[in-house]
């Protein structure tokens, strides 16, 4: 048998990227070495936060998984930046990493067109310069048109305790040599990278009347746009602590003994989700840092200390512990460690997540250099979906970086590479303000049903909800707000001014002191309020929304110009050396991407462009 693709890594990415093709009817198989530990949370048992949480409505939009099982797994959900303005607003649950896994587990065993399959990748079938299948550890070869490799932080990777070194991918998990050496031997650049996790301790040794409660919301969240999948999980609790200058202290005496600044690490660890040593060194005029308790199950007597992510020796982790308030008396269920790993310089794939070198090999989640869950079940969606595509001699699928968050990933991972793990962040997105929580589906959704995983269900539950939006939107730009008494002393109540003569709903909505709830007191009518989330957002930023579609068009006018892949940039007179240095090297295959490239600037962008135009270009083809 030959499948249509061969998914290698039951992490987030492998998941996403498995159910994305087949329910796209491709006869797909799943590879991992462990079926109970798929999509597992080695590291933060939680789902979202701020940009990633976008990420999870977004996957949800275009069909994929992850948001469903995660309102299923769910053990405390509040929405982050509630107070600030809707650019930034995103959802973080805390997730049972028990429950979690079995879930998703559940789901696939349940996918039409999926076989899942226990064992270990040795090595790729490779001939020519396209893929044609892998062989396992135990010689068995499995053949497949694609090959989809989400192999996380498993590669060549090691664990690391002070000066204790172990072969060992996360949570004991056996390592994988073969594609690590064999990427190397295919020319790919391989990356060394390291990332690290804190210790867990036991929930009955910890003091929390020293430490700050931290409730999830009351209001009704999910991170999927069908409530089907909410579970009404109880709310279960999370701390907050914080370091001392003891702590500190303690860090500093045994800084040597990290193996982090021991010289035993060779990995680029993340910047923005730095270890405590790291955060002592760099940010030595503080003193104290953050540290939450957060639980990792219901059925588990275990705590997760974020914020304490540690590759310190265990005797030294005991120490620094018990100079937390709340934590004098703890015991360690599992030391932390830090671990380093082998993954692939991103800008080596084209944006549909197909290797530049070979043929019908895709790549997603850590393998390109990302840290997070999220980011990496976002790009196994994206990469099953172009996988079957091609497959399908269709045009590939490419987010543009104002129509997703997911398309700013890639374009960021392909545009401009990494050498350490990255983390998507609201700030790295310029059309942040497009791309909000409150209207991923009407973003995404048309794209998820027209290339067919998105199922008609759902498509005509969302046409519900958008023509519903629709009437509302229209009504409360023709409903008329009179000036009587009774509506004035309404206002009053507001803390805003009185009306003087009729107005339109919409005006009065954009008063700073008006909100979604007063509209159902002037209309009485009753409304989704995922509805009038949206009525007020578009109503209130209504000038900075159409100011922020002005400047996505001018920018889609240089990505709807294409660049052949095989142009010669040494035939381009007046490109200055660096710029040709970079374009050959990254292979744009847009003008807009090719003008993101660190390096590459407006001048030689402007040449390009009039080369692209010109008739010497197709004379030089």
């Amino acid at each position: 048998m030959i499948f249509d693709g061969i998914i290698v890594g039951g992490g987030h990415a492998g998941v996403e990227a498995a159910l994305a093709m087949a329910r796209l009817n491709k006869n797909t198989i799943l590879v991992t070495g462990n079926l109970n530990k798929v999509a597992s949370l080695p590291c933060n048992p939680s789902i979202g936060g701020p940009a990633k949480g976008i990420v999870v409505r977004e996957i949800d939009a275009l069909g994929g998984q992850m948001a469903k099982s995660a309102d299923q797994g769910q053990i405390q959900i509040k929405m982050l930046n509630a107070s600030k303005g809707p650019a930034v607003r995103a959802l973080r649950a805390q997730i049972d990493k028990l429950k979690y896994p079995r879930i998703m587990l559940d789901v696939m065993k349940n996918t039409e067109n999926l076989t899942l399959k226990e064992a270990l990748v040795e090595k790729m079938i490779i001939e020519g310069n396209k893929v044609t299948g892998v062989q396992l550890s135990n010689g068995e070869v499995i053949y497949g048109k694609t090959v989809i490799l989400t192999t996380g932080t498993y590669l060549n990777s090691n664990t690391l305790i002070g000066d204790e070194k172990k072969l060992s991918g996360p949570s004991g998990e056996p390592t994988t040599f073969g594609i690590s050496k064999q990427l190397k031997e295919l020319g790919f650049d391989v990356v060394r990278l390291k990332t690290g996790t804190p210790p867990r301790i036991a929930k009955d040794s910890v003091d929390y009347s020293k430490m700050v409660p931290q409730y999830g919301d009351e209001i009704h969240h999910t991170f999927s746009h069908d409530e089907k999948y909410y579970d009404e999980n109880p709310q279960e609790l999370c701390y907050l602590t914080h370091t001392s200058t003891v702590t500190h202290d303690l860090i500093n005496l045994n800084l040597t003994k990290s193996a982090m600044y021991s010289g035993i690490v060779e990995g680029v660890g993340p910047r923005y989700c730095p270890s405590i040593e790291d955060k002592v060194v760099r940010f030595f005029d503080k003193d104290r840092h953050q540290v939450f308790i957060e639980p990792e199950s219901v059925e588990l007597d275990e705590l997760y200390v974020q914020g304490l992510s540690t590759s310190l020796p265990r005797d030294v982790q005991e120490q620094m512990l018990r100079t937390v308030p709340g934590l004098e008396n703890v015991r360690i269920v599992r030391y932390a460690y830090a671990i380093e790993y082998d993954a692939i310089n991103p800008i080596q794939l084209f944006p549909t997540l197909e290797t530049k070198r070979i043929e019908n090999l895709f790549c997603a989640g850590q393998i390109n250099g990302t840290s997070g869950y999220e980011e990496a079940a976002g790009q196994g969606l994206m990469a099953g979906i172009n996988a079957s595509l091609k497959i399908s001699n269709k045009a590939p699928f490419i987010l543009h970086r104002n129509e997703a968050y997911i398309g700013v990933l890639i374009d960021d991972l392909v545009t401009k590479g990494t050498v350490e793990p990255y983390r998507l962040l609201t700030s790295r997105a310029e059309h942040r303000l497009l791309l909000r929580h409150d209207n991923a589906e009407l973003r995404l959704r048309e794209y998820g049903y027209n290339i067919g995983i998105v199922g008609e269900d759902t498509y005509q539950s969302y046409l519900r909800k958008k023509e519903a939006f629709d009437s509302l939107f229209k009504y409360v730009n023709e409903f008329r707000v009179m000036p009587t008494e009774e509506n004035n002393l309404y206002l009053k109540g507001r803390s805003s001014a009185p009306l003087f003569e009729a107005v339109y709903l919409a005006d009065l909505l954009k008063r700073p002191e008006i909100n979604k709830q007063d509209v159902l007191y002037f209309t009485q009518v009753t409304y989704n309020d995922d509805a009038l989330e949206q009525l007020e957002i578009q109503v209130k930023y209504a000038g900075y929304i159409q100011k922020a579609l002005r400047e996505a068009d001018k920018m889609l006018r240089l990505e709807n110009k294409s660049i052949p892949n095989h142009i010669d940039y040494d035939l381009i007179k007046n490109i200055s050396s660096e710029s040709r240095e970079k374009l050959i090297k990254i292979r744009p295959q847009t003008l807009g991407q090719a003008s993101r490239i660190s390096g590459v600037n407006p001048a030689d962008i402007s040449v390009l462009l009039v080369y692209l135009e010109s008739g010497s270009f197709n004379h030089a083809i």
